[in-house]
């Protein structure tokens, strides 16, 4: 296909996800590429706004398996990145320089020295952050999500983060940050992020919350990068959307009962369980893991809302009988359904956090903590049963990436750098 007005040419195999909702006189999507791109959190959400991804790269062979399947139309490869040059890259995609619309990504930047955090560039266990700036030198997109986790402000004392943005604005990029927060967006869920937007043209505002919810943002710039919301906020403002709200309607199953495939019981109660239902009456990756005896003895006198603090102190794992009552406060969690979800995990276990179901003995599917990430249930996660756990736990929510990228495109249109959007209905 062929994008009017840019150098952008890209054959497809097959219609798929991202031409879904689009006629022959509407403007084509705009273009992302995805780096660790996991198992396409981000992808999913700037599909939805509107984008085609053309290329995305992650080290996790099973995330590529499940990215290709629901984006079958993006080049994707499970390679280490470092060995991947952008320049063929760009090439295969026949890209001139300039004609992306989005480089989207978040490395790890875990490497620093607290003595000399100004060599963070150079500190080899930061070769990650660097292959993003590769990307972004090769293909000159207009403009960039850089997303992390809030902690990356306090490394170095904030010098490592000041160096980062530094880095963005000497590739000629005005940069924004703040800390978004899930649940502000219509996302089940307490989880915050560290997004950095860049534009070749001008600041881009961050998109405003859609949903009025709280969380604790005990970390630095908690009390200056993020939203915060009042009284008048939250008369204004859609409520939050709750665990029972996102998972109600989801088959009830037993531990041990389920499947990968699993038909629908009950008729959406929500509008969000309608938002995300599939329109074939089936969802996927809906099994319920068999916990130890312990566990299951342990489930047991755990209201909703409680922790291991209501589990008898005898029964409570070794070390954690010698734990202070303000620590640990997630593990051995039970949700409530008139609340959010905490932070979805890469492990579905109850010594890491809250797992437990409000009205069911048992722990979250893959398939409800993919709700709580907003994944819709068409979205298949493949790989051996932890795996998909990882998959939806290192993922980005998909309705707040979703509200990223529209503001991304307004952004761009604004400026002259893209056709005029696409109509409302092609963003759902």
């Amino acid at each position: 296909m062929k994008r009017e007005g840019s150098q952008l040419k890209l054959v497809l195999s097959r219609e798929g996800p991202a031409l879904r909702g689009h006629t022959a006189n509407e403007q084509l999507p705009l273009s992302t590429v995805d780096l660790f791109c996991g198992a396409g959190g981000i992808t999913e959400g700037f599909r939805q706004a509107g984008y085609c991804c053309l290329y995305a790269n992650d080290c996790m062979k099973d995330a590529i398996e499940t990215f290709l399947l629901n984006h079958p139309d993006a080049m994707a490869e499970a390679r280490d990145i470092e060995t991947v040059d952008p320049v063929q890259v760009r090439k295969r995609l026949h890209l001139q320089k300039g004609a992306l619309d989005v480089l989207v990504g978040g490395p790890p930047c875990q490497g620093f020295s607290i003595n000399a955090p100004e060599r963070f560039l150079s500190d080899p266990r930061n070769k990650l952050f660097k292959d993003y700036l590769r990307f972004l030198e090769e293909f000159e997109p207009k403009a960039f999500l850089f997303e992390n986790v809030p902690g990356l402000l306090s490394l170095g004392d904030g010098k490592v983060f000041r160096q980062i943005k530094k880095s963005f604005e000497e590739h000629g990029y005005h940069v924004t940050a703040k800390i978004l927060f899930a649940a502000h967006y219509g996302v089940p869920q307490e989880r915050w992020r560290l997004i950095l937007l860049g534009s070749r043209y001008a600041e881009i505002v961050p998109p405003k919350p859609t949903h009025y919810a709280t969380g604790r943002a005990n970390f630095r710039g908690g009390g200056t990068l993020t939203f915060q919301l009042n009284a008048e906020d939250k008369k204004r403002l859609m409520p939050g959307i709750t665990v029972g709200e996102a998972i109600g309607d989801l088959p009830r199953l037993e531990m041990g009962e389920g499947s990968e495939t699993v038909g629908y019981t009950v008729e959406a109660h929500s509008g969000y369980a309608r938002m995300m239902r599939n329109p074939l009456p089936v969802t996927f990756n809906h099994f319920a893991a068999k916990l130890s005896k312990q566990n299951v003895e342990r489930m047991k006198y755990v209201k909703p809302g409680g922790s291991w603090r209501d589990i008898p102190h005898k029964l409570l794992p070794k070390g954690m009988q010698r734990a202070r009552k303000s620590d640990h406060t997630k593990r051995y969690g039970r949700l409530r359904s008139d609340g959010l979800a905490g932070t979805v995990m890469t492990k579905c276990d109850p010594h890491w956090g809250t797992v437990f179901l409000p009205d069911q003995e048992r722990s979250l599917t893959v398939r409800e903590a993919a709700r709580f990430q907003s994944f819709p249930d068409a979205y298949k996660f493949l790989g051996p049963r932890v795996s998909q756990y990882e998959q939806v736990g290192n993922a980005v929510p998909v309705l707040m990436a979703k509200a990223i990228a529209l503001q991304i495109r307004t952004h761009l249109e604004a400026h002259g750098a893209v056709p005029a959007g696409l109509p409302e209905a092609a963003h759902g």
